[in-house]
């Protein structure tokens, strides 16, 4: 489902770190129901985008707005899951962790907000597994529980950062047919992946990244030979350690 109204909107933004831009220029619009993948080699840019749509980046230059959302309408997946799974917590108190942002970070668990884990919980088939400790769980097991975690937060906007790494077949079709499920609830998600087929079955909406935007639109006219293999020439000639531009500084000094 997708309307035309913009969840999310770019106005020649640069992100970055330490004044080195690690994507640049990105100008557009993410219509709001939309279903897009974020595509590029590695190094261009996918994780640094999405880090920036969730505001653990500021841009260097430029602006990006959540046009009528707030954080809280973001759920957000990051490539590298910052959990000890040494540390003793429960799948079901991992998972329970996706309400915070309603009941608090100190509240306990009302009686319905233990059944909307265990229906987390069945939704991603770990409700066998509620008790064990995350150390326990295999690597398609865990990647389930962060999915079932992200569905108690509700959120308008998901964010997934390579969503599939180190995960069973088996297990990716079961978080693809979530994923699409989001979709036709009308939630905006955007995904970085690296897998193109998968990108061709499953997702309408194409952004192609080389630090910068080789093209953005419905996948089959994005996603040619000739853009992939821009996309590849770009990365490989990006100078990481430059500073941000002089087109940049410019608009710097007119807004500043």
């Amino acid at each position: 489902m997708k309307t035309t109204a913009p969840a999310i909107s770019f106005h020649n933004v640069t992100l970055g770190y330490d004044r080195h831009p690690a994507v640049h220029h990105i100008s557009g619009e993410i219509s709001r129901g939309e279903l897009l993948a974020v595509v590029g080699p590695n190094g261009a840019g996918k994780s640094t985008l999405l880090k920036g749509i969730v505001g653990e980046l500021k841009p260097l230059s430029g602006s990006l707005s959540l046009d009528g959302l707030g954080k809280r309408d973001i759920a957000y997946l990051p490539q590298v899951i910052e959990i000890d799974r040494s540390f003793p917590i429960s799948v079901f108190d991992c998972v329970a962790m996706g309400l915070w942002r309603t009941i608090g970070a100190w509240r306990g668990l009302r009686a319905r907000d233990k059944q909307a884990v265990i229906g987390a919980l069945r939704t991603v088939d770990l409700v066998e597994l509620a008790d064990r400790p995350v150390g326990s769980l295999s690597g398609g097991q865990f990647q389930r529980m962060l999915f079932a975690r992200l569905l108690l937060q509700d959120a308008a906007v998901i964010l997934l950062d390579e969503p599939f790494r180190a995960v069973d077949t088996r297990t990716v079709a079961e978080l693809i047919a979530l994923i699409e499920r989001w979709h036709r609830e009308g939630r905006t998600v955007l995904a970085a992946l690296h897998d193109i087929e998968q990108v061709r079955a499953h997702f309408p909406d194409t952004l192609l990244l080389a630090r910068e935007v080789v093209a953005w639109g419905k996948t089959p006219q994005v996603l040619t030979p000739a853009n992939l293999a821009k996309s590849r020439t770009l990365t490989e000639a990006f100078d990481s350690h430059a500073e941000i531009c002089e087109r940049d500084e410019e608009l710097e000094r007119e807004t500043a």
